[in-house]
């Protein structure tokens, strides 16, 4: 059965860097016999001058649009178009400014139903202002007009408005502004016709926010059945990334995202949570544990293959931490606790092999390394190399750590300090090369590891030096253990796993949604049962009866035409 898909993505594939970039590309190459189109949102103009990356022939189509910038779109409204802007902005804001959805930052002790009723308010403004798009030809220049400023400003000071809404100044009134012109860019867009969007069988949105909103319009215009997949829930990345703004905007932010992430669970076929982590925030969120399908990422296990098979470490009594280096990884934990380790186990080494991640990654480096020089003073002169020093700073790439998989060969103990972690990538590689690990119940943790490894409460090194004393003093316990987490992660993690999950899916969500087209004869009147469910499978059979229905014939069950809304193969539209 060939399904027509199209792929919804922000920041990420096509492009050569990005988020989900690796596992987009995996699922369209594994389902070679399905059929893509690609629906871009790029996030920052060197990420579309780098490119593409190249794609598999099942990629019929791919059309991109920026995210991270907008032109004025010229579009004057007239005074009818003026006054349903201001409706429609003016309900949307009102609802944000009431508090946002359930736990995303809504209003304590309110009913089902008042919350219900909010969120019907919220999605026909949001579908409103879509429309009003659509009629008029876009919406940036009104999104950035005095205008809608001075309907926040009316929002915020209304009675009945949150306390933080209340308090907003200019300053956040129009930051929050910016914020919510951003965010509704794809509203803009001229994908949601029948020659695009309109025209596949499913959309999958591979994140939230943004990126599910084309899949909510589709749906909204074309009856296109939705699929969203979050490995990361972006109201939580909202938490963790609002920090520098003020109480009002992160209000604010917090009810806009919550309330989206309410409407997308709510339009949505299924929804693919990649860990429990994912699932529980999505159910705080309001999503129906009935559309809940737990989808573990898929990763490449044939790159650690030959390690993970010949599991011997070239110091069982090295400790090793790979990953980007940055302030929520918590370093400083892990050096404490090795200097604890190495109380009881003076052998003990410690391996931090990665990168920075930006300005801030740099800087917490450099704090790490004055830290390790402090606590190892007797050890600590001279360059930080392997074999100086119990603490050494590497990358991978260097003639001592080539490759990735030579990092997790490099000790026999595999790391994790986080205190904020989402899927813990890290830790699935470091098991698929046979290594036990010690780890900081965070995010998804407990979930991955499932007893192959010993976890810990986060900012708590005494534990964490606790768990590796007990692991290094007992290498039957590691091979047994690291044995074990091999097992578990070609079980659950690998791409095949993946793959053959949202093939699964996809045919699932196709069999029971309705066709959505209606196919007249030459007359003009429709043809009952003109595409039946065989026009979803290809074949050269299908030619004859798609010339008979053009030609005003008859249809039989067994002579289904060519697939309703199928489209040649077209050049990428940039």
């Amino acid at each position: 059965m060939l399904v027509r898909i199209g792929l919804i993505a922000e920041g990420g594939y096509p492009y050569v860097n990005g988020d989900a970039r690796l596992w987009c590309d995996r699922l369209v190459r594994g389902l070679g016999q399905h059929e893509f189109d690609i629906y871009a949102l790029s996030r920052s103009e060197r990420q579309e001058d780098e490119g593409w990356v190249p794609l598999p022939p099942q990629v019929s189509r791919v059309r991109t649009a920026p995210l991270w910038t907008a032109e004025e779109d010229s579009v004057v409204y007239g005074r009818r178009a003026r006054r349903r802007f201001a409706e429609c902005y003016g309900e949307l804001v009102a609802v944000l400014c009431a508090g946002g959805a359930g736990g995303a930052g809504g209003a304590s002790g309110a009913s089902e139903d008042t919350s219900a009723i909010e969120a019907d308010r919220f999605g026909n403004a949001l579908y409103g202002l879509a429309e009003l798009a659509r009629d008029e030809g876009g919406l940036v220049g009104a999104l950035r007009s005095e205008a809608a400023v001075r309907a926040l400003e009316r929002a915020c000071r209304a009675r009945g408005a949150l306390r933080t809404a209340r308090e907003a100044r200019v300053p956040d009134l129009l930051a929050f502004a910016a914020h919510l012109e951003r965010a509704l860019r794809p509203l803009s867009l001229d994908w949601y016709e029948d020659d695009n969007l309109g025209s596949v069988d499913l959309c999958h949105a591979a994140s939230g926010g943004s990126a599910a909103l084309p899949g909510l319009l589709a749906h909204h215009f074309c009856g296109v059945p939705l699929l969203l997949t979050e490995y990361g829930v972006r109201l939580r990345t909202h938490y963790l990334a609002a920090t520098d703004s003020s109480p009002a905007v992160r209000s604010l932010l917090a009810a806009f995202h919550g309330r989206l992430a309410a409407e997308t669970y709510a339009r949505a076929a299924l929804v693919t949570p990649g860990n429990a982590h994912a699932r529980r925030w999505q159910e705080r969120c309001g999503a129906d544990r009935a559309k809940l399908r737990t989808v573990y990422p898929g990763m490449d296990a044939s790159r650690f293959a030959e390690v993970g098979e010949a599991p011997e470490c070239a110091d069982p009594d090295t400790l090793v931490w790979v990953g980007r280096v940055e302030p929520t990884k918590d370093l400083v934990s892990l050096l404490h606790a090795v200097a604890e380790v190495r109380k009881e186990e003076p052998k003990t080494r410690l391996r931090i092999i990665g990168t920075p991640s930006g300005p801030e990654g740099a800087a917490y480096l450099g704090h790490c390394r004055a830290l390790a020089a402090q606590l190892f003073p007797d050890e600590a002169e001279g360059p930080h190399t392997v074999g100086d020093n119990p603490v050494s700073f590497e990358e991978i790439g260097s003639p001592e750590i080539p490759t990735l998989a030579d990092a997790y060969a490099a000790g026999g103990v595999a790391v994790l300090s986080s205190v904020v972690e989402g899927f813990p990538i890290s830790l699935v590689e470091a098991m698929f090369c046979g290594r036990v690990t010690v780890s900081t119940d965070v995010g998804a943790v407990v979930e991955v590891i499932g007893g192959t490894g010993l976890v810990v409460p986060p900012r708590n090194p005494r534990a964490l030096a606790e768990a590796c004393v007990a692991l290094l003093r007992d290498p039957e316990r590691r091979e047994r253990l690291g044995a074990a987490a091999r097992a578990r992660a070609l079980e659950l993690f690998t791409v095949e796993q993946n793959v053959a999950a949202f093939h699964g899916i996809y045919l699932e969500i196709v069999s029971r949604t309705p066709v959505r087209r209606v196919v007249l004869n030459g007359a003009g009147a429709p043809l009952p049962f003109a595409v039946p469910a065989e026009a979803h499978v290809p074949g050269r059979w299908t030619e004859r009866s798609a010339r008979l229905v053009a030609r005003g014939g008859p249809a039989r069950p067994t002579d289904a035409p060519v697939r309703a809304g199928a489209l040649p193969r077209t050049e990428a539209a940039r």
